[in-house]
């Protein structure tokens, strides 16, 4: 879609994103983290799969090994963003949960988003950002 125009294709054509793949050493470390730091317990899926729901997009922590496959995990090179209501209540999780190199507070950034970034156990960077101040390209800050 470029300017709200679809370029002749319709709904039914449209791609959309259903599941986005976390690699993880330790499928059950990664578990037991995501399962306090998205407050939800998500379900096995294989032995080194686990999905969690986040809307309308699964999160699919993703361990090769514990899937028999013959390559190790390697970090995301770039940020997954997860918005979330209550943003003061997640970053005192991620501190309780010792996220690695976790800002030392929440910022406003330049786009208009409140958010902070760290790191995941598996080093992997994430981003929560307060549902209120998504910034998504489709608006001007």
């Amino acid at each position: 879609m470029v300017g709200g125009v679809t370029n002749g294709y319709s709904e039914s054509t449209m791609v959309k994103i259903f599941r986005v793949i976390l690699p993880v050493s330790d499928i059950e470390q990664a578990t037991n983290f995501y399962c306090e730091f998205l407050g939800q317990s998500g379900r096995r899926v294989s032995p080194g799969r686990h999905y969690f729901d986040c809307g309308s997009v699964i999160l699919a922590c993703f361990d090769p090994r514990s899937d028999g496959d013959g390559f190790d995990a390697k970090p995301n090179p770039d940020h997954l963003y997860f918005a979330v209501s209550d943003l003061d209540a997640v970053f005192e999780r991620a501190r309780r949960l010792n996220c690695q190199e976790i800002e030392p507070h929440i910022a406003v950034r330049p786009w208009g988003e409140r958010s902070f970034y760290c790191k995941d156990p598996f080093g992997n960077p994430i981003c929560i950002v307060d549902d209120q101040t998504l910034f998504t390209g489709r608006q001007m800050p």
